[in-house]
């Protein structure tokens, strides 16, 4: 087997996690799944957060994949890919763990962008924490942000169309 079609392979499944993550979470975390996401949205003073057991759940599709990918698990059934999903999935969970938890939660280290690409991340995920419950919202995706002034102009629409609660400290 040669090196490209690995590649290519893990590379497209980082790229598509961030299509899973921001779906998961506009329709999940933001839905039925809202009590384990609830006090990522809410002020604390603890280490951990329900809405840690996400990172479980990605743990637990990284891992089938691998074992799908693994002979040494499934012997001549096993789906070769499925190695390389498993890494694409790794890698994109350590990106949003660096990227997410890290840079715009900063719960790892402290660093505050004042400029570039990472500020305009940190910048959307505030605007996302924005809301006032799970209801309307903007910025799902972990990895790709938008203009916050675009992203601004969107939750100002969503309060005066009664869509979402804005908390007082944002001023969208």
């Amino acid at each position: 087997m040669d090196f490209l079609a690995p590649a290519l392979i893990v590379f497209a499944t980082v790229l598509a996690m961030e299509w899973v993550a921001w779906a998961s979470h506009k329709y999940i975390m933001h839905g039925f799944a809202w009590s384990w996401h609830r006090d990522h949205h809410e002020p604390h003073d603890n280490l951990l957060e329900k809405n840690d057991l996400f990172a479980i759940v990605g743990a637990v599709a990284s891992i089938s994949m691998f074992a799908i990918g693994s002979p040494m698990v499934l012997g001549s059934g096993a789906w070769w890919p499925g190695t390389w999903i498993g890494l694409g999935i790794l890698f994109y969970g350590i990106i949003y763990t660096l990227v997410h938890d890290g840079l715009v939660h900063q719960r790892y280290f402290q660093w505050v962008p004042k400029r570039g690409y990472a500020k305009r991340l940190v910048q959307a995920h505030k605007l996302h924490h924005a809301t006032v419950g799970k209801e309307g919202g903007v910025s799902f995706g972990f990895v790709l942000a938008r203009d916050p002034a675009r992203l601004k102009a969107e939750l100002r629409r969503q309060r005066e169309a009664g869509i979402a609660t804005i908390r007082e400290s944002a001023g969208a």
